[in-house]
Parts: C-alpha cells; sequence; structure tokens
C-alpha cells in the first residue's frame, strides 16, 4: 500500500509541475485538465479507499505548495474524492473508456459541489465555480476528454500505483 501511495505522489507531483506550468498555457476560460484529479481516481478506483484517501491528502498538499489556495483546501477535497472514489473498488469493471470518462467527470462534479459547500460556509474565503460561466464546464469537458489518455498511461505503470494481491 505505501508504495502505491507514494508512486502515486509522485506521479501527482509531476502533473501538478505540468498543470502549472505547460497546460496553463493551453487554458480555455482559465480551465485547464485537472490531471492530479485524474490521478487521485485512478489510484482510488484500483487500490481502495485507504489508497484513495491518502494519495488525494498528499497530493492535494503538494498541490496547495503550488498554488494560492488557502492551505489544506486541496487535501482536503482531494481526500473527499479519493474517498468516494476508493468505495467503488471492484464494482466495475476498468474499461478503457467510458468507466474513466464517467469516474473524472463525476470527481469533477463532486470537486465544484464541495468548493461550493465550503464558499457557503465559510464565506467568500474560498473560491468556487461560478456555474453560469464557462470556467466549469469548461474543465469538465477536458477532465472527462483527458481520462481515457491519463487512464491508459497510468495503466502502464500498474505495477507501481496499483497494490499487489
Amino acid at each position: 500500500m505505501t508504495r502505491s501511495i507514494v508512486w502515486a505522489v509522485i506521479f501527482g507531483l509531476v502533473a501538478a509541475i505540468l498543470q502549472s506550468t505547460l497546460l496553463s498555457r493551453l487554458a480555455v476560460y482559465g480551465a485547464k485538465p485537472d490531471l492530479v484529479l485524474g490521478i487521485i481516481v485512478y489510484s482510488a478506483y484500483v487500490n481502495g479507499m485507504m489508497t484513495g484517501q491518502l494519495s488525494g491528502f498528499f497530493c492535494g498538499i503538494v498541490l496547495d505548495f503550488l498554488t494560492a489556495a488557502p492551505f489544506g483546501l486541496n487535501a482536503f477535497i482531494r481526500v473527499i474524492i479519493g474517498a468516494l472514489t476508493g468505495l467503488m473498488k471492484g464494482t466495475f469493471f476498468l474499461d478503457i473508456f467510458i468507466l474513466p470518462m464517467t469516474l473524472c467527470a463525476a470527481a469533477t462534479i463532486a470537486k465544484a459541489i464541495i468548493l461550493f459547500l465550503l464558499n457557503f460556509i465559510m464565506g467568500n474565503s474560498v473560491l468556487t465555480y461560478q456555474l453560469a460561466a464557462p470556467t466549469l464546464w469548461v474543465e469538465l469537458a477536458f477532465n472527462t476528454l483527458t481520462a481515457p489518455i491519463l487512464f491508459a498511461f497510468l495503466r502502464r505503470f500498474k505495477f507501481f500505483l496499483a497494490r499487489r494481491s
């Protein structure tokens, strides 16, 4: 379990750096693919809830250091998403196309809902998506469309990212 968490965090660190440098130049309406979210979803679905929570926490801490978000916000969101995705471990056959897209779309929507609830509870200290603005919808499309490619890439490293049975 430790090995899969460490490798998920390493992949998350590389993805976070890639997101903040290269992918930020390709942003549409300020939205870019959330590759770290996809890595957490993959790790949680393959390994279960505890690995999803821990990899979500550590990847979120990495993102908290790289972004201007309040410290712990990304970690909190990704722990919840990792736990929810980990609950579904083994429920469905992990195909190439449909399930990765569905999981990443659901994770993006869950992220938006969590941010909305935190904004409602804490006031304007937590930025949230505006439903009328295209940012959420473009990010949802990016995450959904990049999910099969990301999962196929991560599947190549299944030896590192998946727990041995």
